[in-house]
């Protein structure tokens, strides 16, 4: 056997899950956590910050496979498609049109079950504005459909996928294996991450299109969160995988190669862990901002809302060498003597925290 799908037990997948038990548990912690954090987020905040996650979803997937969409695109689309935008903006990227409205299918229709026309649907949503690609169509191609990296002359192959004349009956099967494997189904897999695990590395491994494979693959994963959370996923799976881009194609690689994917299913799981603790800790920061402009409000004049706002939407860690005198000067048009008064009373206030001294004085935001 040279690759998984040439097993004479594929796709039985083998695993042991004796490895993961505590990242199984602490991912469901974290999940409960964050539905209790948004639960204390009014709900325009509430929305804002799934918008936010679902864009860095969007832009991160894409991002992956070497194709840079602007975020404002994303979420203008986004907000289009949510009927969020009053009067809705026009997008002139098409690719973002397309993965916006994607988002939004996968948050919406999570606890449907899958389908070959939903794969299709999906899968034109993603091709918008990529006429080259066959769209909404498994690929046909008689040439083997293979993962490769280098340049032309000196390409490593990596993997090859099954030949096309297979994809329709491997993909019958695999749409089976997802929805019999769902909650309250006969092959229920109890755990989400392992389950998500599975489902990229099954699909991933069938590659049963020309292009996009990789964003639809990570779309599946979510919508297996979902269904096992019994609410839409809130975290970005794609970002997790971008940090650790060499371990996710390593461990698809070595997981391609073998009936035993009990290492993958470990990464897998750990990077989904990672995915949650990093949307918990947004959604924490989101709260305190929240927290800190009720306690605030009234009390400081335009230039003094601006420039906090300003030093908030860098995140929690604030800006980098945090805020000073010049900086503040040039974010509030303010002369020196006003921006050193406006310092001093967010001080006062306790909405700003000074460290160093001196000519080096600098401040962050109390949250």
């Amino acid at each position: 056997m040279k690759y998984i799908w040439q097993g004479e037990k594929w796709p039985a997948f083998r695993y042991n899950l004796t490895g993961i038990q505590d990242q199984i548990l602490s991912f469901t912690e974290k999940t409960g956590r964050v539905d209790g954090l948004l639960c204390a987020l009014p709900d325009s905040i509430k929305t804002e910050a799934i918008i936010d996650l679902m864009v860095t979803e969007a832009v991160k997937s894409s991002e992956i496979e070497g194709e840079m969409l602007s975020r404002p695109d994303v979420m203008s689309s986004i907000k289009n498609n949510l009927g969020l935008n009053p009067q809705p903006k026009r997008v002139g990227d098409r690719r973002a049109e397309g993965i916006a409205e994607l988002m939004v299918c996968i948050r919406n229709d999570f606890a449907r079950q899958l389908s070959r026309k939903m794969l299709f649907e999906w899968h034109s949503l993603l091709m918008m504005g990529t006429p080259r690609v066959k769209a909404g169509a498994w690929r046909s191609h008689s040439e083997p459909m293979l993962i490769v990296s280098g340049s032309i002359g000196s390409e490593e192959v990596h993997y090859e996928a099954p030949p096309s004349k297979q994809v329709p009956g491997e993909m019958k099967r695999f749409v089976e294996w997802f929805n019999n494997t769902a909650p309250g189904a006969g092959d229920e897999i109890y755990f989400a991450p392992v389950r998500s695990a599975i489902a990229h590395l099954y699909f991933e491994s069938i590659h049963p299109f020309e292009d996009g494979n990789g964003r639809i693959g990570r779309a599946l994963s979510e919508k297996v969160l979902s269904q096992g959370l019994g609410r839409p996923a809130l975290l970005s799976l794609s970002r997790s995988i971008d940090a650790d881009r060499a371990g996710y194609y390593d461990g698809l690689k070595k997981a391609q190669r073998s009936e035993d994917i009990t290492d993958w299913v470990e990464w897998f799981v750990q990077m989904l862990l990672n995915a949650q603790k990093q949307a918990e800790t947004e959604i924490e920061f989101t709260l305190k901002k929240t927290k800190l402009f009720d306690r605030i409000k009234n009390q400081l004049n335009e230039r003094q809302i601006k420039v906090v706002r300003r030093m908030l939407k860098e995140g929690p860690s604030g800006f980098d060498g945090g805020m000073t005198a010049k900086k503040y000067m040039a974010i509030a048009k303010a002369t020196k003597p006003t921006a050193t008064r406006d310092l001093q009373d967010l001080v006062t206030k306790e909405v700003l925290i000074p460290l160093g001294g001196g000519r080096s004085t600098h401040y962050q935001v109390n949250i």
